[in-house]
């Protein structure tokens, strides 16, 4: 009989602690509805006033991002008018060099010409000698 008043004794024990974490957590849960409460019509009251600030600071960043990508777009094509025109510029010195490229093995090309036949010429010359 003694377990079972010990037993019962416990379980008051238990409820009661139960009870007493049940009436904190109650008052902490309507501690934080007022709180939510005054929130909210804090809220209510800065509400529309709130909403056009923030719709002007997002027309503002808009406008401001707006302009930051009109400079990027001007800055590319920048970029890419100095690109194709150091290319227009880099195929007009590859001609030019070509040109002269071309120009100059001619110019070799003839002047070996001359001095091979000055050469057979001063060998016919010399073997002329030998057998005179």
């Amino acid at each position: 009989m003694n377990r079972k008043i010990h037993r019962i004794l416990n379980t008051i024990r238990n409820s009661e602690e139960l009870r007493e974490g049940a009436i904190e957590q109650l008052e902490k849960a309507r501690a934080r509805l007022r709180k939510v409460e005054i929130e909210a019509d804090e809220f209510r009251v800065n509400g529309y006033s709130e909403i056009e600030r923030e719709k002007l600071n997002l027309i503002d960043s808009t406008y401001k991002t707006l302009e930051q990508l009109e400079n990027y777009k001007n800055e590319t094509i920048n970029f890419e008018q100095q690109k194709a025109s150091n290319q227009v510029r880099q195929r007009v010195f590859q001609q030019a060099l070509q040109g002269a490229l071309g120009t100059l093995n001619s110019c070799l090309n003839n002047e070996l010409h001359l001095r091979t036949i000055s050469a057979n010429i001063g060998i016919l010359a010399a073997m002329k000698k030998i057998t005179d």
